[in-house]
Protein backbone atom coordinates (compact mmCIF):
# COMPACT_ATOMS: atom_id res chain seq x y z
CA UNK A 1 0.00 0.00 0.00
CA UNK A 2 1.49 3.27 -0.87
CA UNK A 3 1.09 6.30 1.37
CA UNK A 4 -1.87 7.60 1.93
CA UNK A 5 -4.67 4.67 2.42
CA UNK A 6 -5.59 2.56 5.24
CA UNK A 7 -3.15 0.68 6.82
CA UNK A 8 -3.67 -3.01 5.91
CA UNK A 9 -2.49 -5.45 9.25
CA UNK A 10 -0.52 -7.80 8.68
CA UNK A 11 1.14 -6.65 5.65
CA UNK A 12 4.76 -5.37 5.45
CA UNK A 13 4.17 -2.32 3.79
CA UNK A 14 8.40 -1.10 3.44
CA UNK A 15 9.49 -5.22 3.03
CA UNK A 16 7.21 -5.36 -0.18
CA UNK A 17 8.91 -2.02 -1.52
CA UNK A 18 12.04 -3.52 -1.01
CA UNK A 19 11.96 -6.20 -3.12
CA UNK A 20 10.37 -4.12 -5.93
CA UNK A 21 13.55 -2.57 -7.24
CA UNK A 22 14.82 -6.12 -8.26
CA UNK A 23 11.17 -7.08 -9.92
CA UNK A 24 11.39 -3.83 -11.93
CA UNK A 25 14.63 -5.05 -13.47
CA UNK A 26 12.20 -7.79 -14.99
CA UNK A 27 14.05 -10.74 -13.62
CA UNK A 28 14.25 -14.13 -15.82
CA UNK A 29 11.86 -16.56 -14.33
CA UNK A 30 13.30 -18.81 -11.45
CA UNK A 31 13.96 -22.78 -12.56
CA UNK A 32 10.69 -23.52 -10.45
CA UNK A 33 8.64 -21.19 -12.19
CA UNK A 34 10.19 -22.47 -15.51
CA UNK A 35 8.92 -25.89 -14.93
CA UNK A 36 6.37 -24.81 -13.74
CA UNK A 37 2.98 -24.83 -15.83
CA UNK A 38 2.17 -20.66 -16.60
CA UNK A 39 5.96 -20.66 -17.88
CA UNK A 40 4.70 -21.19 -21.57
CA UNK A 41 2.56 -18.46 -21.70
CA UNK A 42 5.50 -16.07 -20.21
CA UNK A 43 7.73 -17.18 -22.87
CA UNK A 44 4.93 -17.18 -25.65
CA UNK A 45 4.57 -14.31 -28.66
CA UNK A 46 2.50 -11.17 -27.17
CA UNK A 47 -0.21 -10.30 -29.48
CA UNK A 48 0.53 -6.52 -31.11
CA UNK A 49 -2.35 -3.85 -30.67
CA UNK A 50 -4.54 -2.90 -33.62
CA UNK A 51 -2.56 -0.17 -35.49
CA UNK A 52 -5.63 1.82 -36.02
CA UNK A 53 -6.65 1.40 -32.36
CA UNK A 54 -3.32 2.56 -31.19
CA UNK A 55 -3.75 5.87 -33.65
CA UNK A 56 -6.67 6.48 -32.13
CA UNK A 57 -4.73 7.47 -28.19
CA UNK A 58 -2.11 9.38 -30.59
CA UNK A 59 -3.33 12.65 -29.92
CA UNK A 60 -5.99 14.11 -27.46
CA UNK A 61 -9.59 14.15 -27.91
CA UNK A 62 -11.92 17.37 -27.14
CA UNK A 63 -12.40 17.62 -23.67
CA UNK A 64 -16.42 18.70 -24.43
CA UNK A 65 -16.91 14.76 -25.30
CA UNK A 66 -15.30 13.62 -22.48
CA UNK A 67 -17.10 12.83 -19.01
CA UNK A 68 -16.10 13.40 -15.45
CA UNK A 69 -16.55 10.51 -13.03
CA UNK A 70 -19.83 12.21 -11.24
CA UNK A 71 -21.04 11.08 -14.69
CA UNK A 72 -20.48 7.48 -13.74
CA UNK A 73 -23.66 5.64 -13.89
CA UNK A 74 -23.63 6.57 -17.63
CA UNK A 75 -21.92 3.61 -17.97
CA UNK A 76 -24.89 2.32 -17.43
CA UNK A 77 -27.08 3.48 -19.62
CA UNK A 78 -27.11 1.09 -23.54
CA UNK A 79 -25.32 2.11 -26.65
CA UNK A 80 -22.63 4.56 -26.31
CA UNK A 81 -21.30 7.40 -24.62
CA UNK A 82 -19.50 10.29 -26.86
CA UNK A 83 -15.85 9.33 -26.53
CA UNK A 84 -15.26 5.74 -26.25
CA UNK A 85 -12.29 5.52 -26.95
CA UNK A 86 -9.47 8.65 -26.33
CA UNK A 87 -7.86 10.65 -23.56
CA UNK A 88 -7.50 14.20 -23.28
CA UNK A 89 -7.04 16.69 -19.85
CA UNK A 90 -10.36 18.12 -18.59
CA UNK A 91 -10.49 21.46 -17.77
CA UNK A 92 -9.99 21.18 -13.91
CA UNK A 93 -6.51 19.48 -14.73
CA UNK A 94 -7.32 16.32 -14.15
CA UNK A 95 -6.41 13.54 -16.92
CA UNK A 96 -9.55 11.42 -18.99
CA UNK A 97 -9.14 8.18 -20.58
CA UNK A 98 -11.69 6.07 -22.62
CA UNK A 99 -11.19 2.78 -24.17
CA UNK A 100 -13.32 -0.05 -25.40
CA UNK A 101 -12.70 -3.50 -26.72
CA UNK A 102 -14.43 -6.85 -27.50
CA UNK A 103 -12.93 -9.98 -26.62
CA UNK A 104 -14.42 -12.97 -28.89
CA UNK A 105 -14.83 -16.26 -26.53
CA UNK A 106 -14.98 -14.49 -23.73
CA UNK A 107 -17.38 -14.10 -21.33
CA UNK A 108 -17.79 -11.80 -17.65
CA UNK A 109 -17.20 -15.14 -15.69
CA UNK A 110 -13.55 -14.96 -16.89
CA UNK A 111 -13.13 -11.36 -15.84
CA UNK A 112 -14.32 -12.01 -12.30
CA UNK A 113 -12.31 -15.45 -11.92
CA UNK A 114 -8.79 -13.40 -13.71
CA UNK A 115 -9.27 -10.27 -10.95
CA UNK A 116 -9.33 -13.00 -8.14
CA UNK A 117 -6.93 -15.18 -9.30
CA UNK A 118 -3.80 -13.55 -10.88
CA UNK A 119 -3.09 -11.01 -7.67
CA UNK A 120 -1.91 -14.34 -6.02
CA UNK A 121 0.86 -15.01 -7.14
CA UNK A 122 3.69 -12.76 -9.13
CA UNK A 123 4.15 -14.97 -12.11
CA UNK A 124 0.35 -14.80 -12.99
CA UNK A 125 0.47 -11.14 -12.86
CA UNK A 126 3.44 -10.99 -15.22
CA UNK A 127 2.71 -13.64 -17.72
CA UNK A 128 -0.81 -10.55 -18.29
CA UNK A 129 2.03 -8.27 -19.82
CA UNK A 130 5.96 -9.49 -19.20
CA UNK A 131 7.34 -6.19 -20.90
CA UNK A 132 5.63 -3.80 -18.23
CA UNK A 133 4.31 -6.15 -15.40
CA UNK A 134 7.03 -6.66 -12.59
CA UNK A 135 5.04 -8.22 -9.58
CA UNK A 136 1.64 -8.23 -7.24
CA UNK A 137 0.98 -8.69 -3.51
CA UNK A 138 -2.38 -8.70 -1.68
CA UNK A 139 -2.28 -9.01 2.05
CA UNK A 140 -2.96 -12.49 4.06
CA UNK A 141 -6.68 -11.02 4.53
CA UNK A 142 -6.76 -10.17 1.14
CA UNK A 143 -5.63 -13.92 0.17
CA UNK A 144 -8.09 -15.13 2.30
CA UNK A 145 -11.03 -13.53 0.89
CA UNK A 146 -9.74 -14.59 -2.94
CA UNK A 147 -9.39 -18.01 -2.02
CA UNK A 148 -12.81 -18.09 -0.18
CA UNK A 149 -15.22 -20.92 -1.82
CA UNK A 150 -18.05 -19.01 0.32
CA UNK A 151 -17.90 -15.94 -1.23
CA UNK A 152 -19.03 -15.02 -4.92
CA UNK A 153 -16.82 -14.81 -7.26
CA UNK A 154 -17.64 -11.73 -8.74
CA UNK A 155 -17.53 -10.34 -4.84
CA UNK A 156 -14.13 -11.48 -4.16
CA UNK A 157 -11.72 -8.61 -5.09
CA UNK A 158 -14.05 -6.05 -3.68
CA UNK A 159 -12.00 -4.35 -0.59
CA UNK A 160 -9.15 -5.92 -1.51
CA UNK A 161 -5.80 -4.25 -2.15
CA UNK A 162 -3.29 -4.92 -5.28
CA UNK A 163 -0.13 -4.13 -5.18
CA UNK A 164 1.39 -4.29 -7.91
CA UNK A 165 4.71 -2.77 -10.03
CA UNK A 166 4.67 -2.45 -13.83
CA UNK A 167 5.27 0.55 -16.27
CA UNK A 168 2.04 2.20 -17.34
CA UNK A 169 4.11 4.55 -19.82
CA UNK A 170 6.14 6.79 -17.15
CA UNK A 171 9.15 3.71 -16.32
CA UNK A 172 8.30 1.50 -13.39
CA UNK A 173 6.19 2.41 -10.81
CA UNK A 174 4.76 0.92 -7.81
CA UNK A 175 0.51 1.07 -7.41
CA UNK A 176 -1.72 0.01 -4.43
CA UNK A 177 -5.01 0.00 -6.79
CA UNK A 178 -8.03 -0.29 -3.95
CA UNK A 179 -10.60 -2.10 -5.55
CA UNK A 180 -14.26 -1.43 -4.35
CA UNK A 181 -17.75 -2.83 -4.82
CA UNK A 182 -19.95 -1.28 -7.50
CA UNK A 183 -22.09 0.37 -4.18
CA UNK A 184 -18.88 1.99 -3.19
CA UNK A 185 -17.77 2.82 -6.57
CA UNK A 186 -20.52 4.75 -6.65
CA UNK A 187 -22.90 3.05 -9.27
CA UNK A 188 -27.16 3.17 -9.06
CA UNK A 189 -27.39 -0.23 -8.02
CA UNK A 190 -31.03 0.16 -9.41
CA UNK A 191 -29.91 0.19 -12.65
CA UNK A 192 -26.74 -2.30 -11.98
CA UNK A 193 -27.87 -4.91 -14.06
CA UNK A 194 -27.83 -7.36 -17.03
CA UNK A 195 -28.15 -6.46 -20.23
CA UNK A 196 -25.95 -3.19 -19.63
CA UNK A 197 -23.32 -4.53 -17.25
CA UNK A 198 -22.49 -8.08 -16.80
CA UNK A 199 -19.26 -7.76 -15.00
CA UNK A 200 -16.96 -4.56 -13.02
CA UNK A 201 -13.49 -4.23 -11.51
CA UNK A 202 -12.80 -0.99 -10.40
CA UNK A 203 -11.72 1.78 -7.56
CA UNK A 204 -9.12 3.71 -7.31
CA UNK A 205 -5.11 3.51 -7.24
CA UNK A 206 -2.15 5.57 -5.79
CA UNK A 207 1.37 5.39 -7.61
CA UNK A 208 4.54 6.12 -6.62
CA UNK A 209 7.91 5.48 -8.48
CA UNK A 210 10.32 2.13 -7.58
CA UNK A 211 12.65 4.61 -7.28
CA UNK A 212 11.52 7.92 -5.43
CA UNK A 213 13.21 11.10 -5.06
CA UNK A 214 12.67 12.96 -1.96
CA UNK A 215 8.72 12.82 -0.16
CA UNK A 216 6.84 13.07 -3.51
CA UNK A 217 3.13 11.94 -2.78
CA UNK A 218 1.13 9.41 -4.37
CA UNK A 219 -0.28 9.95 -7.65
CA UNK A 220 -4.19 9.52 -7.44
CA UNK A 221 -6.53 7.97 -9.93
CA UNK A 222 -10.06 6.28 -10.26
CA UNK A 223 -10.20 3.20 -12.27
CA UNK A 224 -13.49 1.60 -13.89
CA UNK A 225 -13.15 -1.62 -15.89
CA UNK A 226 -17.68 -2.70 -17.51
CA UNK A 227 -17.73 -5.61 -19.28
CA UNK A 228 -21.50 -6.21 -21.05
CA UNK A 229 -21.86 -9.48 -23.16
CA UNK A 230 -22.64 -9.57 -26.72
CA UNK A 231 -23.17 -12.00 -29.27
CA UNK A 232 -19.91 -14.04 -29.34
CA UNK A 233 -18.25 -12.51 -26.61
CA UNK A 234 -17.67 -9.61 -24.34
CA UNK A 235 -17.52 -5.82 -24.29
CA UNK A 236 -14.57 -4.24 -22.37
CA UNK A 237 -15.45 -0.50 -21.48
CA UNK A 238 -12.81 1.03 -19.63
CA UNK A 239 -12.72 4.45 -17.82
CA UNK A 240 -9.46 6.52 -15.73
CA UNK A 241 -9.91 9.49 -14.59
CA UNK A 242 -6.19 10.59 -13.13
CA UNK A 243 -6.09 12.84 -10.30
CA UNK A 244 -9.20 11.28 -8.65
CA UNK A 245 -9.93 9.90 -5.16
CA UNK A 246 -13.41 7.95 -4.07
CA UNK A 247 -14.38 9.09 -1.02
CA UNK A 248 -17.97 7.47 0.56
CA UNK A 249 -19.03 6.57 -2.78
CA UNK A 250 -18.46 9.68 -4.49
CA UNK A 251 -15.45 11.24 -6.43
CA UNK A 252 -13.01 13.91 -5.02
CA UNK A 253 -10.37 15.67 -7.32
CA UNK A 254 -6.77 15.81 -5.50
CA UNK A 255 -4.99 18.05 -7.42
CA UNK A 256 -4.47 21.57 -5.94
CA UNK A 257 -5.45 24.60 -7.95
CA UNK A 258 -3.66 25.30 -11.07
CA UNK A 259 -1.95 21.85 -11.19
CA UNK A 260 -2.32 19.61 -14.32
CA UNK A 261 -2.15 16.25 -14.98
CA UNK A 262 1.16 15.69 -17.68
CA UNK A 263 -0.72 14.66 -20.57
CA UNK A 264 2.03 12.08 -21.72
CA UNK A 265 1.76 10.58 -18.01
CA UNK A 266 -2.29 10.25 -19.56
CA UNK A 267 -1.47 9.19 -23.18
CA UNK A 268 0.98 6.64 -21.43
CA UNK A 269 -1.83 4.90 -19.68
CA UNK A 270 -4.60 4.79 -22.68
CA UNK A 271 -1.83 3.13 -24.68
CA UNK A 272 -0.71 0.83 -22.14
CA UNK A 273 -4.34 -0.06 -22.00
CA UNK A 274 -5.29 -0.91 -25.03
CA UNK A 275 -1.92 -3.17 -25.45
CA UNK A 276 -2.44 -5.06 -22.18
CA UNK A 277 -6.07 -5.74 -22.59
CA UNK A 278 -5.15 -6.68 -26.13
CA UNK A 279 -3.00 -9.67 -24.58
CA UNK A 280 -5.72 -10.43 -21.84
CA UNK A 281 -8.36 -11.08 -24.47
CA UNK A 282 -6.37 -13.33 -26.43
CA UNK A 283 -4.76 -15.23 -24.03
CA UNK A 284 -8.26 -15.09 -20.83
CA UNK A 285 -10.13 -18.11 -23.16
CA UNK A 286 -7.32 -19.63 -23.09
CA UNK A 287 -5.46 -19.26 -19.53
CA UNK A 288 -9.31 -19.72 -17.72
CA UNK A 289 -9.61 -23.17 -19.79
CA UNK A 290 -6.55 -24.34 -18.20
CA UNK A 291 -7.36 -23.02 -14.44
CA UNK A 292 -10.79 -21.84 -14.43
CA UNK A 293 -12.43 -25.03 -13.23
CA UNK A 294 -9.88 -25.80 -10.07
CA UNK A 295 -11.05 -23.93 -6.87
CA UNK A 296 -8.75 -20.76 -6.63
CA UNK A 297 -5.69 -20.98 -4.45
Amino acid sequence: MIQGSEPEEDFNLEAYLATTQQKALLPALTGQEEAGPLAKYFHEPIPSADPAHLAMMASPCDPEAAIGPERLNDLLEPGYLQTEIGWCNLSNGAGFIANRMFYPDATAQMFDWWFAWHPLEDLRYRIWYPDCHAGTQVSPQDRARLTDQTVPLAERNQGCVHHVTENTGCGMENIAIHFLSPEDMGFDMARFKRPNIASFAGGFGLSAPVVREGNMPPAPAIMCHTFREKDGGVEHRTRFWLGYLIRDGKPELMLPPGVVIPPFAIKGLAEHCVCEFTRLGEMLPRIFAEFGADPIR
